[in-house]
């Protein structure tokens, strides 16, 4: 198991540990089941909200790292193509 896969674990934990939290906090607070619910409703779409935010960057990375990873690859391709190009021009 890699680190990535142990941060992504714990990130999720974490979030679900945050949530549950909050809505237990709120259940367990004096106040009528109307406003419970509103605020239950609130805290999801917060915690919704920042869930696709983290996705969004997550994905933004996970696309400048493919494109790094690319580019590099094709100068090492063309850095290969040279040297072969050079070695059998020698022959």
């Amino acid at each position: 198991m890699t680190n990535k896969d142990n941060g992504k674990k714990f990130a999720a934990g974490a979030l679900l540990g945050a949530l549950t939290g909050a809505v237990l906090g709120v259940l367990f607070a004096p106040k009528s089941g109307k406003d419970t619910r509103k605020i239950i409703k609130d805290k999801a779409k917060d915690y919704s909200d920042k869930g696709k935010e983290l996705v969004e960057k997550g994905s933004e990375s996970a696309k400048d790292a493919w494109e790094k990873m690319k580019n590099k690859g094709e100068e090492i391709k063309s850095d290969v193509e040279k040297e072969i190009e050079k070695r059998t021009d020698n022959k």
